[in-house]
């Protein structure tokens, strides 16, 4: 029973965030859902892109995270893009709240999983990257991925 709490089913990853946003810090929060909205992300009908987290009135929000309508859930489907309660605790969300009013900083889901039988939500407390930021690390993963080629293609001519 201890080993079902640590696994970590990923649901959905919101890419875009690393590419336009540099990532300082990361959070894990608790989502407040519905049981139709469960039963979507079960079967992956979820998107994280252009999704962003707001602190109001105390409480952290996800904004833009799309759960597609339950198929089989008729009445008891709820709106795919309503806000979603994020659950942390409150020296947290006031913490999180001071970083984006002062030092511009801006909330963002970075990725949806399941850990154990609860669907939780990572949240990066990021910065946006300016176009030369994303043309460097851009050149960077090229490099990475060329000395990956290289180093594979010498260990292919070892082998022979």
């Amino acid at each position: 029973m201890a080993q079902d709490k640590k696994t970590r089913k990923v649901i959905a990853v919101n890419r875009k965030a690393r590419h336009d946003y540099f990532v300082d810090e990361t959070y894990e929060a608790g989502i407040a859902l519905y049981g139709t909205e469960v039963k979507s992300i079960r079967a992956g009908q979820v998107n994280l892109k252009d999704s962003y987290c707001k602190v109001e009135n105390g409480e952290l929000l996800a904004i833009g995270v799309r759960i597609s309508p339950y198929e089989k859930g008729n009445i008891f489907n709820r709106d795919p893009l309503r806000e979603k309660k994020l659950l942390m605790h409150k020296k947290e969300i006031l913490k999180l709240q001071q970083y984006t009013q002062r030092d511009s900083y801006t909330l963002i889901p970075l990725s949806l999983y399941f850990s154990g039988a609860h669907v939780k939500m990572e949240v990066g407390l990021c910065k946006g990257k300016k176009l030369w930021d994303k043309r460097e690390s851009d050149a960077k993963a090229e490099a990475g991925r060329e000395i990956a080629r290289y180093a594979k293609q010498q260990s292919r001519r070892d082998d022979y």
